[in-house]
């Protein structure tokens, strides 16, 4: 009597999926990610991904308090010239600065806890001059140990739990974000194409939003507190200013518990 054979793994369809939906956008337009993906296949790698639990993975919430640690670990599934698989742990309370995704796609799938995203829009193509900045901000641009200034606005601000289907971000939409976890740890599956890739011009940069200089404060830097100021509203303006990797943020590494999966 003929044997069925057993259905992969979730995960494992998930991964075959995305490296047939994304297979056009490591190559197409230098791999700046905007090649073409068919809806219909995006479409069914949402709801993969929808559907897929930490039990699916082996991961499970944290009981009672963790030892101290770093604010964020990750686990790395698999990762080809396509796409990039893994699961970010967050502490409660901790939150991934804003940062962005040159010329990549994403998905982010809450597999317990709740987290908070604000992602954002670059309005420009390249950093606003000094000239372009409002006055207000200006100090801050001048500081010789500042980096580029960029023009950006609030896309959306939403919170995700595991019943939610994933935050998703393009090349050109949400594609910088901020990730916070809320009431708790929280972990989400992260899926990134093409991946970060430094040699093709995919790096990750930091960001913190700038505050405006009150009438009177001088060039000095110290005049601008480090800490940021509350993010622009749905549809405003903000003025972002590209940092170092920030000291209190760091990401640990430890083994993936789940199905193998290979693509």
């Amino acid at each position: 009597m003929p044997h069925n054979k057993p259905r992969p793994p979730l995960i494992q369809r998930i991964a075959r999926h995305a490296q047939s939906t994304f297979r056009g956008l490591a190559s197409a337009a230098g791999g700046d990610g905007e090649g073409h993906v068919a809806p219909e296949r995006l479409g069914e790698l949402v709801s993969l991904v929808t559907a897929v639990r930490a039990a699916d993975l082996k991961i499970f919430p944290p009981k009672g308090a963790p030892p101290e640690g770093p604010p964020c670990t990750y686990m790395h599934i698999c990762e080809t010239e396509v796409f990039s698989m893994g699961v970010f742990l967050l502490r409660a309370g901790a939150s991934i600065p804003l940062h962005d995704h040159p010329g990549m796609n994403g998905m982010l799938k809450v597999l317990y806890g709740k987290v908070k995203v604000r992602s954002f829009d670059k309005l420009e193509s390249g950093p606003a001059s000094s000239v372009a900045v409002p006055a207000r901000f200006r100090p801050a641009v001048s500081a010789p140990q500042r980096g580029s200034i960029w023009r950006a606005t609030l896309r959306s601000a939403a919170q995700f739990s595991e019943d939610s289907g994933p935050c998703m971000l393009t090349p050109a939409r949400d594609n910088l974000h901020q990730i916070q976890a809320l009431d708790g740890p929280a972990a989400f599956l992260d899926i990134l194409a093409p991946p970060y890739d430094p040699d093709q011009g995919r790096d990750c940069h930091y960001y913190r939003f700038l505050r405006p200089v009150a009438d009177g404060a001088g060039d000095d830097p110290e005049d601008d507190p480090e800490d940021d100021p509350d993010p622009p509203e749905g549809g405003e303006e903000a003025w972002l200013l590209e940092i170092p990797q920030p000291e209190d943020f760091w990401c640990g590494g430890e083994p993936y518990p789940g199905p193998a999966v290979s693509v």
